[in-house]
């Protein structure tokens, strides 16, 4: 979840634009399952727009800024074991110390995370999981998979999102209701992060197809540091040159 959704709404918005809709016609090879994943989403997009985002929004009405800052750099404080650990994972030494002398520097001096003195500092944040670990020693994605509730993944950050779970210290506490606790206030601030991007995708013409590319997009140049440039298939299952063949000469 924490992968789905914790990405700030300027880059995301970047990402969106980038990740525009594919020709139609045309079908995307990463997406094989795509009408389970249509369906699939359709379900989360109905349930966002009648429960998320209305309290996402009633939340930003409701609470001062500062008051969702400090939220927001709380969860990313108690999130940062994720980042240290795939850090570690792959061979990133430099910046698993550095996130750890963020988490140190912003627990103690920043009150548990409620503020960022680490920023500050000079300690970049960095933003790492299970499933970046996996396409970073060379696993390949597998196909897009949209799980519901959670969202767009792909059966690598899939099978990583299942690792993060423990690495997560919220996993560890015993006692229910603040284990569901700051579960919600998770989803809440993530959701509440993501309202800058609603109408942009609510105006694409294809929002399956947009968001997916956009997804697709950031893993892709978060693992390699490159663009991604999908090939598309006929939809038609035609796999002759697109190319038209050459004019026949005028007769005289």
């Amino acid at each position: 979840m924490r992968t789905i959704l914790r990405v700030s709404a300027p880059v995301l918005l970047c990402l969106l634009l980038i990740g525009c809709a594919a020709a139609p016609g045309k079908r995307d090879p990463r997406d094989p399952w795509e009408r389970m994943n249509r369906t699939t989403y359709k379900f989360n997009d109905k349930l966002d727009k009648a429960v998320a985002r209305p309290v996402a929004r009633t939340y930003v009405r409701i609470t001062p800024q500062f008051v969702r800052t400090g939220v927001s750099n709380f969860m990313d404080n108690l999130t940062t074991p994720i980042t240290i650990i795939n850090g570690l994972l792959q061979a990133k030494f430099v910046q698993a110390g550095s996130d750890t002398g963020r988490l140190l520097l912003n627990t103690t001096v920043g009150v548990g995370g409620l503020l960022d003195p680490a920023t500050a500092a000079g300690l970049d944040k960095h933003d790492e999981d299970f499933g970046l670990t996996l396409g970073h020693w060379g696993m390949p994605t597998g196909p897009y998979l949209v799980i519901p509730f959670l969202g767009f993944s792909d059966v690598r950050d899939g099978v990583g999102k299942v690792a993060d779970i423990y690495t997560t210290p919220t996993h560890y506490i015993q006692d229910p209701a603040t284990s569901w606790s700051l579960w919600f206030v998770e989803v809440l601030d993530a959701r509440t992060r993501l309202l800058g991007t609603d109408a942009i995708v609510d105006q694409a013409f294809d929002p399956y197809t947009f968001t997916r590319n956009a997804y697709l997009a950031r893993r892709h140049f978060l693992v390699t540091g490159e663009a991604e440039q999908p090939e598309l298939e006929d939809d038609t299952g035609d796999d002759s040159s697109s190319t038209p063949p050459p004019a026949p000469a005028p007769t005289k």
